[in-house]
């Protein structure tokens, strides 16, 4: 049996809409995605922060959840702290919208190929997220959610195609992805909240 892991790193945001509070959108943004997380069949869930975000995962989590504390918001503080696990996949928290579908596509390459990862759609740079075989290929760069594309990583592989390229979606990230956020889609309880203005 496979053991599987999805990690949302709770790294600090880079844009907050106007008129709301950046902690709150940070929190509300971090909600759904755990809640997300939640979710997902056949895979084990946590999240990461840094010792001064502890907070934040106290105040998302489910109960039972694991809470690991890295010492920087990177996708290799993650992996170094994963022990156990055959498999294991770091996203971000700043996609509340994402669907479970698209999480789970990202690891489904990892049974012909070390490594996974996830493109951002819509506007600016980054990934979604990773996933990797354990332990972690020594060949895969530290990677910087916020601005690694997908070339970055397969130009650092022995061969291209060790690094599978699987489905997108949008990061909220600043005024054009939050335009694009469809009222009818399920999920992002908290974030719609936050942005309808109702008390949370």
């Amino acid at each position: 049996m496979v053991r599987r892991v999805v990690v949302a790193l709770l790294a600090p945001v880079t844009w907050t809409p106007p008129g709301i509070d950046p902690t709150r959108w940070r929190s509300a943004l971090a909600e759904d995605v755990v809640d997300l997380l939640a979710t997902l069949n056949e895979v084990e869930t946590a999240v990461a922060v840094t010792p001064e975000d502890r907070w934040l995962a106290d105040a998302v989590v489910w109960p039972g959840t694991a809470v690991h504390e890295v010492p920087e918001p990177t996708v290799d503080a993650v992996f170094a702290t994963l022990t156990g696990y055959d498999q294991a996949a770091v996203v971000v928290a700043d996609a509340p919208d994402v669907p479970g579908l698209t999480l789970g596509k990202l690891l489904r390459p990892l049974s012909s190929r070390p490594v996974a990862v996830s493109p951002v759609e819509g506007s600016g740079a980054g990934l979604l997220g990773v996933a990797a075989r354990l332990p972690v290929p020594a060949w895969l760069p530290a990677l910087d959610l916020d601005t690694a594309a997908p070339a970055e990583v397969r130009a650092a592989a022995p061969r291209p195609g060790d690094v599978a390229v699987t489905a997108g979606w949008r990061r909220l990230r600043g005024p054009a992805d939050l335009a694009s956020l469809d009222p009818a889609f399920e999920g992002w309880e908290a974030t719609r909240a936050l942005l309808s203005g109702q008390p949370g």
